[in-house]
């Protein structure tokens, strides 16, 4: 009972750090969804260099995710038996996703709708609609942004099927061989490769957060002790294999050549980790309520990018394969702070009002 205590504290008493990674990645991840920049859009050495940094250097947020939800959830396990946990993630997580997700399908078909009644060609909508809403749910469920709550559900409930075993380090070997599996994927081409579809590869990664929560004090030992230059030496080396691998991906034909199961992004993401770590809890990102406001802007960053900007800009018809690598830059910032920025102000609306359980927990 004291060492379950123990482990319950130790979480409790970090939240300040779990928080400070939850901010930066989340900022990260809607830099991804903000890209203008294609893969296959330029050919000159600098545009390539600027658009791999661009799309490389926020590619740990994923895996920093799996590890603080690991985290965060280590004392739950115990806590709670696994109906009682499910119950609550259904009310605090797979409430608002599905209300958000089935939002995302709605406003989709509404836009295909009204460019149909203008006069616009819409191929399954108005000749096979059960397969078009059959199609457009495939594409949102495994396809888009929406896919992470669904693999972090799974990873959660192959953890809680394996609940007596998950401090055995052999498990957590399994579990890495399989992530492993995904990476080699990439270059074999065994299976399907994207990152969205591979429902095991991520299961490591939690319960690998499960297992530094477990043991943190002997985790915040072994950070204290390494050197900012080491670390920043890593950071390095690993960014710069993660661009080397991607660009390798590239000539080969991958379409999903940064996909975040790179075996150079997977140790770039685990260095990250743990510089973020080190670097301790930042006072400036309390004001911006990341415990209260990321999940929510998980929820809305991709409407805001996908059918708000979308039905704004589509007028202007631009192309964005005409600029050049620094306008597409700046297009994606400016993206990035739009859906940021407004995905933030509304879930701190909601936050305020009986809709709360909109944006979860």
């Amino acid at each position: 009972m004291a060492e379950h205590n123990a482990d319950a504290n130790s979480s409790k008493k970090n939240f300040d750090f779990v928080d400070t990674i939850r901010c930066i990645s989340m900022m990260g991840i809607v830099w991804e969804h903000s890209s203008a920049i294609s893969i296959d859009l330029y050919t000159d050495k600098t545009s390539l260099l600027v658009q791999s940094f661009s799309l490389q250097a926020f590619k740990f947020v994923t895996i920093a995710f799996f590890l603080i939800g690991g985290f965060l959830i280590n004392h739950k396990f115990q806590e709670y038996s696994a109906k009682q946990y499910l119950k609550n993630r259904f009310k605090n997580t797979i409430k608002p996703w599905l209300f958000w997700m089935l939002l995302f399908v709605a406003l989709t078909i509404i836009d295909r709708l009204v460019a149909w009644h203008k006069g616009s060609d819409v191929g399954l909508l108005s000749t096979n609609f059960p397969l078009y809403f059959y199609k457009l749910m495939n594409m949102t469920l495994f396809f888009s942004p929406y896919w992470f709550i669904l693999n972090f559900l799974i990873c959660i409930a192959i953890l809680l099927v394996f609940k007596r075993y998950l401090y055995k380090t052999w498990f957590g070997i399994i579990l890495a061989l399989l992530s492993l599996t995904y990476s080699l994927n990439l270059h074999f081409r065994w299976f399907e490769t994207t990152h969205s579809a591979a429902l095991f590869g991520f299961v490591f990664y939690l319960w690998l957060g499960v297992y530094l929560n477990r043991y943190f004090e002997t985790f915040k030992q072994w950070v204290a002790r390494l050197s900012w230059g080491a670390i920043w030496a890593g950071i390095i080396i690993t960014l710069a294999l993660s661009m080397a691998e991607s660009f390798y991906l590239i000539n080969t034909g991958l379409k999903d050549a940064y996909n975040t199961l790179r075996i150079t992004n997977i140790f770039y993401s685990l260095i990250v980790f743990v510089a973020l770590f080190k670097m301790g809890p930042i006072k400036a990102i309390q004001h911006l309520h990341p415990r209260q406001t990321t999940f929510g802007i998980y929820l809305i960053h991709f409407i805001i990018l996908e059918r708000i900007l979308y039905m704004v800009f589509q007028p202007l018809a631009l192309d964005f394969s005409q600029f050049n690598i620094w306008e597409n830059t700046g297009i994606t910032f400016a993206r990035f702070l739009v859906a940021y920025v407004s995905s933030f102000y509304i879930t701190l609306l909601l936050n305020r009002t009986k809709l709360k359980w909109m944006v979860g927990q």
